[in-house]
């Protein structure tokens, strides 16, 4: 394969773009007095425009994405976004909505924002939402600055908050910038939260649990229940990352097993397109003890009349700019429209389905640390491989050669060589069947011929780096 030249190597002195035949008319310096032009920009490439369209679509073509085939990277929730949400969001009156509009004239946009709370309220079993995080990890950050806020009411924020082993990752650093100590919360054999030691550890200093379900191995806490009422007999509150949101929809409501704060990834489970950068939304809904403390503004309907409304003296204040990534919550309502009930229940049903396909498939070529029955992912290990010095890195790489993205890696930390797999229920049984022919392929050749693996990829554009000397020396501009 031909290496891609970057564009200032394609640069020749002289050439142009475009050019202008020669002004018939007086030139006018009036443009160029109101918008100064730079005359000359430092090393800037000089390139037709057939160079620069042909440089730029060759290098997206190399790009991997969910059009080209299975993004199963678990926890992700990487599934195919169908492009009629994509239209709806370019309605013009949705695109061109200026946020500093009179509230007359964006009564639709407000509707989209209290719809929407509404259906996640609805989905959930949480008594309020606000759409104005604009990520998951934002949105945590929320859930705690909310309880934080609720415990200081009381006259006690308390000083720690539990996370289990299994947990996210991004959950400590939630609570620890809100002001709290952490403590881990180790798992049982089953892989959920080992009851004992979450007792051993309860006090009346324990401010809230935050709690992935299903977890990061894809296991349901079955004992969530149990969880809950422990936390909420010291007077603490229980935080659920709703990440792993797509195993549950139509299927159990987090507000029914306790939960008082949750957080949703509108751009994992809702139909948003995620990755390279954004944007996201991480809508967070509470039960009514934590309403008060809301952010504002708020949409509210009023005499059949939307508005926004900030007359709420506990609320923890502004957390975003304006209200959030609207455009994202209109691809997500469009969704939930066009799912229904029923739809969105199916969808969960066949997330877990296709997870379960492609464990049974390669339980044998692939170890599993955990034998708890799984939902939405499952979590292999190299463990097996590692008996011929074959890691998750080399089967990760091996797999780009075979045309599939690799899974998560080395995640969970409570299973070492971590392989997190998770398919989404976009993916048809025959994309999911080529998947498992070249996990397959992997575990027969670290058998049979490991070093076509220890240095792959051999096939894709970029081979592969030196990422430890990427990391310690990072080059971050050209150099002629």
């Amino acid at each position: 394969m031909i290496r891609e030249r970057l564009i200032f190597e394609i640069s020749d002195e002289g050439k142009k773009g475009f050019s202008f035949p020669k002004l018939d008319v007086p030139e006018s310096k009036t443009v160029t007095e109101n918008f100064p032009l730079r005359d000359e920009i430092k090393d800037f490439p000089q390139v037709s425009e057939l160079e620069v369209v042909r440089h730029f679509t060759r290098l997206s073509q190399t790009n991997y994405c969910i059009d080209k085939g299975i993004y199963p990277l678990g926890s992700c929730t990487m599934k195919y976004n169908p492009k009629l949400n994509e239209k709806i969001a370019q309605i013009p009156s949705f695109l061109s909505s200026h946020p500093y509009s009179d509230q007359e004239m964006m009564q639709g946009n407000l509707k989209v924002l209290k719809t929407m709370e509404d259906l996640l309220a609805e989905v959930t079993g949480m008594d309020a939402f606000t759409s104005q995080p604009a990520a998951g990890a934002q949105g945590e950050l929320v859930g705690m600055m909310l309880i934080r806020a609720y415990l200081e009411a009381k006259g006690d924020p308390r000083k720690f908050v539990f996370i289990p082993d299994s947990a996210h990752g991004t959950n400590p650093s939630s609570a620890h910038i809100c002001g709290y100590k952490v403590k881990e919360i180790k798992s049982n054999q089953q892989g959920t939260v080992d009851l004992d030691d979450l007792e051993k550890n309860m006090n009346e200093d324990t401010a809230a649990i935050m709690i992935t379900n299903p977890n990061t191995l894809g296991v349901f806490e079955n004992q969530i229940k149990e969880v809950s009422d422990l936390v909420h007999s010291q007077g603490g509150l229980v935080y659920m990352d709703g990440a792993n949101m797509n195993a549950l929809m139509g299927i159990c409501r987090p507000g029914d097993m306790g939960v008082d704060v949750m957080h949703l990834n509108l751009h994992k489970t809702f139909s948003t397109p995620h990755g390279g950068g954004g944007p996201g939304a991480g809508p967070v809904g509470v039960k009514s003890i934590l309403e008060p403390y809301l952010p504002i503004p708020r949409v509210i309907k009023q005499n059949n009349h939307y508005l926004f409304h900030s007359d709420y003296p506990k609320s923890i204040g502004r957390i975003h700019g304006f209200y959030g990534n609207f455009l994202v919550v209109v691809k997500a309502l469009a969704y939930v429209l066009s799912q229904g009930p029923d739809g969105l229940r199916e969808v969960s049903e066949t997330a877990v389905l296709n997870s379960n396909y492609i464990r049974k498939s390669l339980e044998k070529e692939f170890h599993l640390e955990y034998k708890t029955p799984t939902l939405h992912e499952c979590v292999f290990s190299d463990k097996l491989q590692k008996k011929h010095q074959v890691s998750n890195l080399d089967i990760a790489k091996r797999l780009i050669d075979l045309g599939a993205h690799p899974p998560t890696m080395s995640f969970p930390l409570i299973v070492h060589g971590a392989l997190m797999t998770e398919p989404t229920e976009t993916e048809s049984k025959a994309d999911l069947d080529l998947f498992i022919q070249a996990m397959k392929q992997i575990a027969k050749e670290a058998e049979e011929n490991p070093e076509v693996l220890k240095s792959a990829p051999h096939h894709s554009y970029v081979r592969r780096l030196d990422e430890a000397t990427a990391a310690r020396n990072p080059k971050l501009r050209w150099e002629p």
